[in-house]
Protein backbone atom coordinates (compact mmCIF):
# COMPACT_ATOMS: atom_id res chain seq x y z
CA UNK A 1 0.00 0.00 0.00
CA UNK A 2 2.94 2.47 0.91
CA UNK A 3 4.20 1.62 -2.61
CA UNK A 4 1.30 2.36 -4.13
CA UNK A 5 0.73 5.53 -2.33
CA UNK A 6 4.04 6.74 -3.65
CA UNK A 7 3.53 5.87 -6.92
CA UNK A 8 0.65 7.62 -6.99
CA UNK A 9 1.90 10.68 -5.32
CA UNK A 10 4.97 10.65 -7.65
CA UNK A 11 2.54 10.51 -10.76
CA UNK A 12 0.69 13.73 -9.40
CA UNK A 13 4.34 15.77 -9.19
CA UNK A 14 4.94 14.98 -12.60
CA UNK A 15 1.55 15.86 -13.76
CA UNK A 16 1.84 19.31 -11.90
CA UNK A 17 5.44 20.00 -13.20
CA UNK A 18 4.38 18.95 -16.26
CA UNK A 19 1.20 21.12 -16.63
CA UNK A 20 3.12 24.27 -15.38
CA UNK A 21 5.74 23.54 -17.66
CA UNK A 22 3.20 23.98 -20.65
CA UNK A 23 1.39 26.89 -19.07
CA UNK A 24 3.01 30.51 -20.22
CA UNK A 25 0.77 33.13 -19.27
CA UNK A 26 1.74 35.90 -16.76
CA UNK A 27 -0.46 38.89 -15.43
CA UNK A 28 0.29 40.87 -18.65
CA UNK A 29 0.31 40.10 -23.03
CA UNK A 30 0.15 41.96 -25.71
CA UNK A 31 -0.76 42.59 -29.33
CA UNK A 32 -0.86 44.67 -32.49
CA UNK A 33 -3.13 46.91 -33.84
CA UNK A 34 -2.25 48.61 -36.95
CA UNK A 35 -3.63 51.69 -37.84
CA UNK A 36 -4.12 54.00 -40.78
CA UNK A 37 -4.78 57.27 -41.65
CA UNK A 38 -5.95 59.02 -44.92
CA UNK A 39 -4.36 62.17 -46.21
CA UNK A 40 -7.31 64.24 -47.07
CA UNK A 41 -7.58 67.80 -49.02
CA UNK A 42 -10.89 68.34 -49.91
CA UNK A 43 -12.60 72.00 -50.72
CA UNK A 44 -16.01 72.70 -51.62
CA UNK A 45 -18.33 75.89 -51.73
CA UNK A 46 -21.93 75.75 -50.27
CA UNK A 47 -24.63 76.19 -50.33
CA UNK A 48 -23.97 73.62 -53.40
CA UNK A 49 -27.27 74.16 -54.67
CA UNK A 50 -27.34 78.28 -55.00
CA UNK A 51 -23.22 78.61 -55.06
CA UNK A 52 -23.54 80.80 -58.42
CA UNK A 53 -24.11 84.32 -57.56
CA UNK A 54 -24.95 87.41 -60.01
CA UNK A 55 -23.26 90.91 -58.97
CA UNK A 56 -24.13 94.17 -60.98
CA UNK A 57 -24.24 97.56 -60.80
CA UNK A 58 -26.34 100.44 -60.82
CA UNK A 59 -26.26 103.33 -63.61
CA UNK A 60 -25.98 107.11 -61.75
CA UNK A 61 -29.19 109.05 -62.63
CA UNK A 62 -27.49 112.08 -62.56
CA UNK A 63 -24.98 113.38 -65.05
CA UNK A 64 -21.38 112.97 -63.90
CA UNK A 65 -21.51 110.33 -61.77
CA UNK A 66 -20.16 107.11 -61.20
CA UNK A 67 -21.97 103.76 -61.56
CA UNK A 68 -22.19 102.17 -58.20
CA UNK A 69 -21.50 98.38 -57.47
CA UNK A 70 -24.75 96.58 -56.39
CA UNK A 71 -25.05 95.29 -52.52
CA UNK A 72 -22.10 92.66 -52.05
CA UNK A 73 -23.00 88.89 -51.71
CA UNK A 74 -22.17 87.26 -48.25
CA UNK A 75 -24.33 83.90 -49.28
CA UNK A 76 -21.55 81.36 -49.75
CA UNK A 77 -19.16 79.37 -47.07
CA UNK A 78 -15.82 77.70 -47.75
CA UNK A 79 -15.46 74.35 -46.22
CA UNK A 80 -12.67 72.30 -46.26
CA UNK A 81 -11.18 68.99 -44.52
CA UNK A 82 -7.92 68.17 -44.17
CA UNK A 83 -5.58 65.52 -42.49
CA UNK A 84 -1.96 67.07 -42.87
CA UNK A 85 0.73 64.42 -43.94
CA UNK A 86 4.39 64.28 -41.96
CA UNK A 87 5.86 66.24 -45.19
CA UNK A 88 3.56 68.82 -45.56
CA UNK A 89 2.52 70.09 -42.10
CA UNK A 90 -0.10 73.11 -43.31
CA UNK A 91 -2.14 73.49 -46.02
CA UNK A 92 -3.11 76.38 -47.92
CA UNK A 93 -6.58 77.56 -49.85
CA UNK A 94 -5.78 79.60 -52.94
CA UNK A 95 -8.35 81.41 -55.18
CA UNK A 96 -8.60 82.97 -58.76
CA UNK A 97 -10.28 84.01 -61.12
CA UNK A 98 -10.68 82.64 -64.97
CA UNK A 99 -11.54 85.96 -66.75
CA UNK A 100 -10.45 89.48 -65.67
CA UNK A 101 -13.44 91.34 -66.33
CA UNK A 102 -12.50 94.99 -68.18
CA UNK A 103 -12.88 97.73 -66.01
CA UNK A 104 -14.02 95.81 -62.85
CA UNK A 105 -12.54 94.44 -59.62
CA UNK A 106 -14.14 91.01 -57.82
CA UNK A 107 -13.11 91.30 -54.58
CA UNK A 108 -13.74 88.55 -52.10
CA UNK A 109 -13.25 88.52 -48.22
CA UNK A 110 -13.31 85.48 -46.44
CA UNK A 111 -14.38 85.57 -42.42
CA UNK A 112 -12.95 83.62 -39.75
CA UNK A 113 -13.82 80.10 -39.19
CA UNK A 114 -17.21 79.32 -37.62
CA UNK A 115 -19.76 76.36 -37.28
CA UNK A 116 -19.33 72.89 -36.48
CA UNK A 117 -15.42 72.32 -37.31
CA UNK A 118 -12.39 71.33 -35.21
CA UNK A 119 -8.59 70.92 -35.70
CA UNK A 120 -6.07 73.72 -36.71
CA UNK A 121 -8.43 75.75 -39.01
CA UNK A 122 -7.05 78.20 -41.32
CA UNK A 123 -6.27 81.95 -40.93
CA UNK A 124 -7.91 83.90 -43.52
CA UNK A 125 -6.06 86.69 -45.43
CA UNK A 126 -7.77 90.48 -45.75
CA UNK A 127 -9.98 91.10 -48.68
CA UNK A 128 -8.24 90.02 -52.07
CA UNK A 129 -8.89 91.95 -55.36
CA UNK A 130 -9.67 88.25 -57.94
CA UNK A 131 -6.86 88.29 -60.80
CA UNK A 132 -6.06 85.27 -62.42
CA UNK A 133 -3.40 83.81 -60.22
CA UNK A 134 -3.53 81.72 -57.51
CA UNK A 135 -3.80 84.14 -53.88
CA UNK A 136 -4.07 82.23 -50.61
CA UNK A 137 -7.06 83.40 -49.08
CA UNK A 138 -6.89 81.11 -46.54
CA UNK A 139 -3.02 79.91 -45.04
CA UNK A 140 -1.99 77.62 -41.95
CA UNK A 141 -4.28 74.73 -41.97
CA UNK A 142 -3.46 71.67 -40.35
CA UNK A 143 -5.37 68.42 -39.52
CA UNK A 144 -9.01 70.31 -39.46
CA UNK A 145 -12.60 70.31 -40.76
CA UNK A 146 -14.88 73.47 -41.00
CA UNK A 147 -18.43 71.37 -40.35
CA UNK A 148 -20.18 70.90 -43.90
CA UNK A 149 -22.79 73.24 -45.40
CA UNK A 150 -23.83 76.76 -44.98
CA UNK A 151 -22.88 78.34 -41.77
CA UNK A 152 -19.61 76.07 -41.37
CA UNK A 153 -16.71 77.21 -42.50
CA UNK A 154 -15.45 80.66 -43.80
CA UNK A 155 -18.08 82.93 -44.62
CA UNK A 156 -16.81 85.09 -48.35
CA UNK A 157 -18.11 87.85 -49.25
CA UNK A 158 -18.06 89.19 -52.73
CA UNK A 159 -18.13 92.82 -53.94
CA UNK A 160 -17.36 94.61 -57.16
CA UNK A 161 -16.11 97.97 -57.73
CA UNK A 162 -15.73 99.97 -60.98
CA UNK A 163 -11.75 100.58 -61.79
CA UNK A 164 -9.34 103.24 -60.21
CA UNK A 165 -11.01 102.88 -56.49
CA UNK A 166 -8.53 102.17 -53.66
CA UNK A 167 -6.90 99.45 -53.73
CA UNK A 168 -8.30 98.62 -57.01
CA UNK A 169 -6.41 97.39 -60.15
CA UNK A 170 -8.86 97.65 -62.80
CA UNK A 171 -8.91 100.74 -64.96
CA UNK A 172 -12.75 102.55 -65.51
CA UNK A 173 -11.28 103.90 -68.67
CA UNK A 174 -11.68 99.83 -69.34
CA UNK A 175 -15.32 99.30 -68.87
CA UNK A 176 -18.17 97.93 -71.86
CA UNK A 177 -21.42 98.03 -70.96
CA UNK A 178 -22.78 93.75 -71.68
CA UNK A 179 -25.72 92.60 -70.51
CA UNK A 180 -23.99 89.19 -68.69
CA UNK A 181 -20.48 88.28 -68.70
CA UNK A 182 -19.69 84.61 -66.71
CA UNK A 183 -16.39 84.64 -64.70
CA UNK A 184 -15.60 81.07 -62.97
CA UNK A 185 -13.97 81.89 -59.25
CA UNK A 186 -11.70 78.46 -58.43
CA UNK A 187 -10.69 77.80 -54.90
CA UNK A 188 -7.67 75.17 -54.23
CA UNK A 189 -6.62 73.39 -51.23
CA UNK A 190 -3.08 72.52 -52.14
CA UNK A 191 0.54 71.63 -49.26
CA UNK A 192 2.13 74.40 -49.01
Amino acid sequence: MKRFKFTLSLSFAAFTISTGLNAQDTNTDNHTITISVPEVALVDIEPAATKNITLGFTAPTEAGNPIVANAANNTLWLNYSSIKSVADPTRNVSVKLNAVIPGIDIRVTAAAATGAGGGTLGTPAAQLTLSAADQTIISGIGSAYTGNGANNGHNLTYSLAPGSGPGGVAMYADLQATATTVATVTYTISDN
